[in-house]
């Protein structure tokens, strides 16, 4: 076929697919219906395409449309910035014919930019460079040169000062940076596209390609794009297919007009139309020229749709026409909606939804929504029926496995083996083999996680070695130092990043060391995997950004977070799940719109940091809602699918929603959409339980051979007031953990002031003026939070002043300590009694003072007289019966030393035997202990719950006992 001349001149050709038709399918039904009966024509052909999903889009349009073989024409992308991708390879030339530069990698321009920057954090400059680099784009994309901001500004003399500041800062880094693109022999990506595009467009003026050439599915307005879409439209073969422009059949042309921009320069940029007329213009077509596609492809709707479509979302100032209209052109049939409780609620609807469309073969569904939390409920929720949807628009690499694991790595060295952040990434999916190997090492996790519970031990290898040999000692910590000392090789790698601070490119190269070293090489298997590693390896040169520990993990987030992995194929064939740039250009049977709450569809405007709306404005950039006339076009194109469902929910995680403008849009227009109840009832009635049914209050009767013969001094009064939590700790041996990296807690201050009380009698005799040393010892611990430090130190001297002073007193009266935390036991009837006296003490007379530590209050008078106060008298009774080994005498003192507040001051000197003499309150001790082990113990008393809640203030075991649920109820 000769080519013809380049002075020949046609008229442009432009087509459009209509909002009730699916463009992919209906542009490659035309295409077949014109070339499919000569497989050469339709193969020498190219199609123009806006990105790679869209490519994706048009090969399966192709494979459902052709039933069998068929050799496709050569489908391109033209690119898109803002999913970082870059001009097909068939439009791009070899670079000696081109003599176009490279294009910066993204991660160097990150870099260098941040470089430039330098702002107080690499963290903080990373992110205002990422917001510099996407202005810079804007910038690039409608070939604003840069210069004239200065003129900009001079237009704009009213901004704020702030405003002013970002505009300096930009325009000395835009004077820099190009010396800095000359440096690296590169040019930014969008620049390059922008020079491959005009240089195509202006090689197709000359020198037509043979074959047809066909732009599909194109709608950004950009210059560069633009020419070359004027260019295609004038070739001999050569024609532009618009999605969903609305013609004046539709859209009459005073509200196409009035779209703008005016003599002003205000437009509506808000309007699903408004980038489609902004780029006819630019290409020179009038919007009369424009002709309907002729082919209507697989799932297409009634052609009254797109009116409708087109009424409801036109301008505010031609909505008055609503009223007038009639219902035919007012009337949405095919489309439901419903309004669930909560995203919760939404996406069981959304689930149930799809999973109803399956019920008929060859139907397909798709999802589509901006709400990512929305998309991955629903996926999760489909997997109840073994349904893997395909959910194309992916997610952040940190969310992934591989991310996660990097996060956790560098928090670990950051944080100086921190145990929150050790034991997760110990216990991370791809840490310590697979199988045996896995099971083996979780064991050891699981042993030292138990270690780690409590208040957070000193840090690096030293402080954990330290607090983990002290735990070895503990009960249910048995094991934790042999398995800490075969999980340590591991952790050992991960220390001494951060001396002082680290460039970028060794951070990256230590990082992939570690999880080597972690994970055996799992860590990169997979597209995770894989696009982590790629990426990663982009990062070799870090342009001389410096780390300090505190950035690393801010750093690797933000990058990680910019990246996007999505799936391969194999997913389900007929449920699909798509963000709004994944949807675009294709249909399903079934299109569920979710997530309809405004600040979600539309998402609110993202500012722009470096600037003003004003000088946008005047620079000639899309306003800051120009996007909301996208997100208003994919919705109003989506809505032309056979049936459409649209979801929204009441509230989301915090407040009540407002529903999005296109939802009142639609409501207001057709007067009330029709509810699809059915499916509103199914989502709450699915996993409904009907009528709740609280349980009783737990009253366990176990047999005489479970009821225990040994019991501790502290664990009758827990007998007595709160049966059901003896039974769970002493019976069910169920032991409440603390949190891991826990605050100090008051069981915490208790322990350790009885251990400097215990040390001060063991090595000291209790000589009073060496107590204080030994208490302000315990406050310099490095474990101890300075905050605690500040307020706990002044209240524990003043305490501790007064028990120095208390011993001295008894120390004049021939009172002398015997022994510290002496354990005892004796045999009270059938049952041994065992327990531990914080302190004994020799009186003057011969007989012993029992002493039992309280670092808070100690028992009430009336819990002492009631009987739920018998740990001092219990003690009594095993020394009464010499059950403290080589301590005897006869108990005739028992003293609470309390050092909490009492009146004006620290330190309480409480005696429970006061009132009834030490003999006869070891006898009311008895009684009670008696009465206890009769009932519970020998007896077959039920051990029922809260038994006197008066007396029972601990609630470690409430969770078990189900507490709200039958509490206060009759």
């Amino acid at each position: 076929m000769p080519e013809p001349s380049a002075q020949t001149i046609h008229a442009p050709t432009v087509f459009t697919v209509p909002a009730h038709r699916s463009f992919a399918d209906a542009l490659v039904a035309g295409l077949i219906g014109r070339f499919g009966r000569d497989p050469v024509a339709l193969a020498s052909g190219r199609i123009l395409l806006p990105n790679n999903r869209a490519v994706r889009t048009l090969t399966e349009a192709f494979v459902r449309a052709s039933g069998g073989g068929l050799v496709l024409p050569r489908l391109i992308a033209i690119g898109d910035p803002e999913l970082e991708e870059r001009i097909g390879g068939a439009l791009d030339p070899l670079q000696e014919d081109a003599g176009t530069p490279p294009a910066i990698d993204p991660q160097v321009r990150l870099f260098a930019l941040a470089k430039l920057l330098d702002a107080p954090t690499p963290a903080e400059s990373l992110r205002l460079a990422a917001d510099l680099a996407r202005t810079l784009d804007a910038l690039l994309v409608n070939e604003v040169d840069p210069r004239r901001l200065a003129e900009a500004a001079a237009d704009a003399p009213e901004l704020a000062i702030h405003w002013q500041i970002s505009l300096d800062r930009l325009r000395a880094i835009i004077d820099l940076w190009p010396a800095r693109l000359a440096e690296f022999g590169r040019v930014d990506g969008v620049e390059r596209r922008n020079l491959l595009l005009r240089g195509l467009a202006k090689r197709w003026e000359s020198r037509p390609p043979s074959g047809f050439t066909i732009a599909a599915g194109i709608t950004t307005a950009a210059p560069a794009v633009a020419a070359l879409l004027h260019r295609v439209a004038r070739m001999p073969d050569g024609m532009v297919v618009l999605p969903a422009l609305s013609l004046a059949t539709i859209m009459p042309d005073a509200e196409w007009d009035a779209l703008g921009p005016d003599d002003r320069g205000r437009s509506e940029q808000t309007h699903p139309q408004y980038h489609l007329k902004e780029l006819l213009d630019r290409i020179g077509v009038a919007r009369g020229e424009v002709r309907p596609w002729p082919s209507a492809g697989r799932a297409s709707s009634p052609a009254a749709r797109s009116r409708v479509v087109a009424n409801a979302m036109t301008a505010a100032d031609f909505s008055d026409k609503w009223n007038g209209l009639p219902p035919a052109h007012r009337r949405l049939g095919g489309v439901k909606v419903a309004e669930l409780a909560d995203p919760a609620a939404e996406a069981q609807a959304i689930a149930l939804a799809m999973r109803e469309a399956l019920e008929v073969p060859g139907r397909t569904a798709a999802l589509v929504t901006p709400d990512r939390t929305l998309a991955r409920r629903v996926s999760a929720l489909l997997a109840r029926w073994g349904i893997d949807a395909d959910d194309s628009a992916g997610r952040a690499l940190s969310e992934t496995p591989v991310g996660s694991l990097l996060l956790g790595i560098a928090a670990v060295a950051t944080e100086e083996l921190a145990p929150v952040p050790l034991l997760a990434l110990l216990k991370h999916p791809l840490v310590g083999g697979e199988g045996d190997a896995r099971r083996a090492w979780l064991d050891k996790v699981r042993l030292l996680d138990l270690a780690l519970r409590g208040p957070r031990p000193a840090a690096m290898l030293d402080g954990l070695e330290r607090h983990i040999e002290l735990k070895e000692k503990e009960r249910g910590c048995r094991g934790c130092l042999q398995a800490w000392r075969e999980l340590k090789p591991a952790v050992e790698q991960l220390l001494g990043w951060f001396a002082d601070t680290l460039p970028v490119e060794a951070f990256i190269a230590r990082l992939v060391d570690a999880a080597d070293k972690l994970t055996d090489g799992r860590a990169w298997a997979g597209p995770a995997g894989r696009q982590a590693a790629d990426l990663l390896a982009d990062l070799d040169d870090g342009q001389g950004l410096i780390l300090g520990a505190s950035d690393a993990q801010p750093v690797l987030r933000q990058i990680l977070d910019q990246q996007s992995v999505r799936p391969p194929y194999g997913g389900h064939p007929r449920l699909f799940i798509f963000g709004l740039l994944e949807a675009r250009l294709q249909q399903a049977d079934l299109m569920i719109l979710g997530g309809l709450n405004e600040g979600v569809w539309p998402a609110p405007p993202a500012p722009d940091a470096w600037l003003a709306p004003k000088i946008r404005a005047n620079l000639g950039l899309p306003t800051l809602e120009y996007r909301i006339g996208l997100s208003a076009h994919d919705f109003a194109s989506a809505l032309g699918a056979p049936q459409v469902l649209i979801t929204r929910s009441r509230r989301d995680s915090k407040a009540p929603t407002v529903a999005s403008r296109f939802w009142l849009r639609l409501q207001a227009m057709t007067g009330g959409l029709l509810h699809d109840v059915r499916l509103e009832r199914l989502a709450r009635g699915l996993d409904d339980m009907g009528q709740p049914r609280p349980v009783d209050r737990p009253a366990p009767v176990p047999t005489s051979e479970q009821r225990p013969r040994r019991i501790s001094v502290t664990s009758v009064d827990r007998l007595k007031a709160d049966p059901f939590a003896f039974y769970a700790q002493e019976i069910l041996r169920v032991r409440r953990l603390d949190p891991v990296d826990a605050d100090h807690s008051a069981a915490w201050r208790g322990t350790a002031v009885h251990k400097v009380l215990e040390d001060w009698l063991r090595e000291d005799d209790c000589t009073p003026d060496r107590l204080e040393a030994r208490a302000r010892a315990l406050l310099e611990d490095a474990t101890i939070h300075p905050m605690l430090r500040a307020l706990w130190q002044p209240r524990l001297m003043e305490a501790i002043r007064w028990i120095g002073e208390l011993e001295a007193e008894n120390r004049s009266k021939g009172r002398r300590p015997l022994v510290a935390e002496a354990k005892g036991e004796a045999k009270l009837g059938e049952v041994i009694v065992y327990g531990k006296a914080d302190r004994i003490d020799r009186l003057a007379d011969g007989t012993l003072a029992i002493v039992d530590y309280k670092t808070g209050q100690p028992p009430r008078q009336a819990a002492v007289d009631a009987g739920f106060a018998l740990q001092l008298g219990l003690l009594g009774l095993i020394a009464r019966a010499n059950g403290f080994g080589a301590v005897h005498g006869k108990p005739s003192a028992h003293e609470y030393w309390s050092l909490t507040k009492d009146r004006d001051k620290f330190g309480k000197l409480a005696c429970p035997d006061a009132k009834l003499g030490a003999d006869d309150f070891l006898d009311h001790a008895r009684r009670h202990f008696d009465d206890a082990v009769a009932r519970w113990l020998s007896g077959q008393e039920p051990f029922t719950a809260k038994l006197h809640p008066a007396f029972a203030p601990y609630g470690d075991y409430d969770q078990l006992m189900r507490l709200e649920e039958w509490y206060g109820r009759r």
